[in-house]
């Protein structure tokens, strides 16, 4: 009831209580705006996107598919864009040197659909230089000629209405890239306290709000699962032959949209886009492992800092209601911020607010999951990922900046 006695000097007691309120200053001074501008982010389901297919004169999409063994999810996929209601549609799947049945299945969806939407392409060496995917992308790209691309992954299924939705968006919004924050198909507790996880730290590292402000620059987004660009703009970028050996090519394609001033805009759609990342809390992790360490620009000094900065972020709330007085308060007051961001979130996740209870367990698996994924590179020396080998040194000779 009283907090635990804390033995030493009235400053020792001091100092704690004012690192506490430091920790909980500086989640103050990052969750506070979000509360604020996150409800302003656009969402695809508003009335307002909706269009007549009939009564609109539709750009031309093309969509590209990328995939690598693929086999269980390719043709849920492929199936839910053969049956989008966009009028202008093109879509490219591309089989990625896949060691499974991934190739025969875009085949036979191929074979079956009373259409011409959909073309599949067979890659089966992948040219020096490259990155699989990125390759695939810029492969399939350069097969067609439409006014704006789709760059999505072969795990993901489409609402019949979300590209175009999408395009309505893009269209009353002057935008020259859209992102769509893709809906979590989650199954058992670890994966949704892995997810609330990841919802409080995102409020340390990004702003969504700030995508469109053109000199926000380092603010920016890149979603694999859904990003729509103009045609002139992929081009006038270099497509992915710009970034033929990054791990991370969905968030670096998004950073050079930015970069080079074009407009850029995120919106939310529940159910619109939706993915199974992986297939439990320890899939996702491993899932991070290939990309974590890459996210620093193999940086090691950069992740470490980030580590530690994180550890005492997540724990110090936690810890500092063991204390009584100032220390406590500062506790309270940052759990409560961090409560109601996920009490905003839980509207479109339906993630209970109690995970936050769970947060510096999530919290330990990250950094784990942090410190392997940077260990690993540096022992393999490189990236292994789906059976190809990307060195190092390479990887960080092509790397861009961290911001």
């Amino acid at each position: 009831m009283y907090g635990l006695p804390i033995a030493g000097s009235e400053q020792q007691r001091f100092l704690i209580a004012g690192f506490a309120w430091f920790i909980t200053i500086a989640w103050l001074w990052r969750i506070l705006p979000a509360l604020w501008k996150l409800p302003s982010i656009p969402n695809l389901l508003d009335p307002s996107y909706e269009a007549n297919v009939e009564s609109e004169i539709w750009p031309s999409v093309a969509v590209v598919v990328p995939a690598r063994n693929e086999a269980s999810s390719i043709e849920a996929s492929l199936q839910s864009l053969l049956e989008s209601d966009y009028p202008n549609l093109q879509i490219v799947a591309v089989d990625d040197r896949s060691t499974d049945a991934t190739g025969a299945k875009m085949e036979a969806v191929a074979s079956a659909a009373a259409t011409s939407r959909l073309r599949v392409l067979h890659v089966s060496e992948l040219p020096p230089g490259w990155l699989g995917k990125p390759h695939a992308m810029a492969l399939a790209a350069d097969q067609t000629r439409s006014d704006w691309l789709l760059f999505t992954d072969a795990d993901v299924l489409f609402a019949p209405d979300a590209i175009r939705r999408a395009m309505v968006f893009a269209t009353r919004t002057k935008a020259d890239n859209v992102a769509v924050f893709p809906s979590l198909i989650l199954r058992g507790p670890g994966e949704k306290m892995l997810i609330a996880f990841f919802q409080c730290v995102s409020a340390l590292a990004a702003r969504p709000w700030k995508i469109e402000d053109p000199k926000a620059k380092r603010d920016y987004i890149g979603v694999g699962a859904f990003s729509l660009v103009r045609r002139s703009v992929y081009d006038a970028l270099g497509g992915y032959k710009a970034l033929r050996m990054e791990v991370l090519e969905d968030m670096r394609f998004g950073y050079r949209v930015k970069e080079h001033g074009f407009a850029q805009r995120a919106a939310f759609g529940k159910d619109l886009v939706r993915i199974r990342w992986a297939e439990s809390a320890w899939g996702m992790l491993n899932n991070l492992t290939k990309n974590l360490y890459s996210v620093f620009r193999f940086r090691t000094t950069v992740l470490l800092a980030v580590s530690a900065g994180l550890f005492f972020m997540c724990i110090t709330p936690f810890v500092a209601l063991l204390f009584s007085g100032a220390a406590r308060w500062a506790g309270v007051v940052a759990l409560t911020t961090l409560l109601l961001l996920n009490l905003h979130y839980w509207k479109q996740t339906r993630i209970s607010p109690a995970y936050l209870t769970l947060l510096p367990v999530a919290m330990l698996l990250f950094l784990f999951t942090l410190l392997r994924s940077m260990l690993l590179v540096l022992w393999r020396g490189g990236v292994l990922w789906r059976g190809t080998f990307y060195p190092l040194k390479e990887l960080r000779r092509e790397a861009g900046p961290l911001w």
